[in-house]
């Protein structure tokens, strides 16, 4: 059943959205803070769960987080990738960047929220954040032909500082604070949802002149972003048939919740205006899959 906080939640993201695209100039100065504001979401995410929980799920799972970091990390963006470049080529490169890259740092927060496998989304957030320099440049280089000109160094030193950074500081703090553990859980919604708000406003006034410069831009990039998550959702479900609902659940949100924000951050540099443009829109279907999942 919808509850009350997938509400609210909805309610911040897609109004704080709006605010980033209507008033730019205004929200401009939170431009800098999105890669800020995930990490206290990945260290928020981390701070109720022990580290022997996450060995656990590693240690009895290993051959099924093998295989379905194969089919996350390459057979999926692969299969996404020619399924674009025969019916719509021109979004290829945005689709296989955005199937290609790492589990996002918020999908911990929304697996909780949905009740969903957290152990098992944050072993495949670690874990695919370690893939992600090897094998993303190598698609992109072998499928596109277009070489990806990023340092391997500086690519892991910033997935070191957006993944690993929270995670060591989540269990410091647990391990010496217990108070300060408590309140921070005890608030972790409202937290995550001011964080949210910023995020949103941060990437919506960078791109708030491309709305009114190319409208039709933005509605093909939004409804490339949404066939996406449809693709994302059924291939969580189909993947995971049989096994437990919070499995299932922690498929899907382990394809369709992406560290789309560093996407936005490296496609802005090395490509064309579309593949930042599909990845911001997909913020739009990224908190979306919550409807279909909650009904689930």
């Amino acid at each position: 059943m919808f509850r009350l906080r997938d509400l609210i939640l909805l309610i911040v993201i897609y109004s704080s959205l709006a605010a980033g695209v209507l008033f730019t100039r205004v929200m401009g100065v939170f431009q800098p803070l999105p890669l800020f504001c995930m990490m206290i979401l990945l260290f928020l995410s981390f701070l109720p769960i022990r580290i022997g929980e996450i060995q656990h799920t590693i240690r009895n799972s290993a051959l099924v987080i093998s295989c379905f970091l194969f089919i996350r990390m390459i057979l999926l963006p692969v299969i996404i990738f020619y399924i674009f470049r025969l019916l719509w080529p021109t979004y290829s490169l945005a689709a296989l960047l955005l199937s290609g890259i790492s589990t996002g740092v918020v999908a911990p927060f929304i697996s909780g929220l949905l009740q969903a496998n957290t152990s098992m989304v944050l072993v495949m957030v670690v874990s695919s954040s370690l893939l992600v320099p090897f094998t993303l440049p190598a698609l992109v280089d072998s499928l596109c032909g277009q070489s990806m000109d990023i340092s391997l160094w500086a690519m892991m030193r910033l997935l070191l500082l957006v993944v690993f950074i929270p995670v060591i500081l989540a269990q410091v703090v647990r391990r010496f604070s217990q108070a300060l553990t408590g309140s921070l859980i005890r608030n972790q919604f409202l937290i995550s949802l001011f964080l949210f708000a910023i995020t949103n406003l941060g990437i919506f006034s960078q791109y708030s002149e491309f709305f009114y410069q190319a409208p039709m831009t933005i509605v093909l990039a939004a409804v490339a972003a949404f066939a996406l998550g449809f693709i994302y959702l059924v291939s969580g479900l189909v993947l995971t048939w049989g096994r437990q609902p919070e499995d299932r659940l922690a498929a899907v949100i382990s394809l369709g919740l992406m560290n789309n924000v560093l996407v936005i951050v490296f496609s802005s540099q090395f490509f064309t205006p579309i593949e930042p443009t599909v990845a911001a829109m997909y913020m739009i279907p990224f908190f979306g899959l919550i409807i279909p999942l909650r009904a689930y």
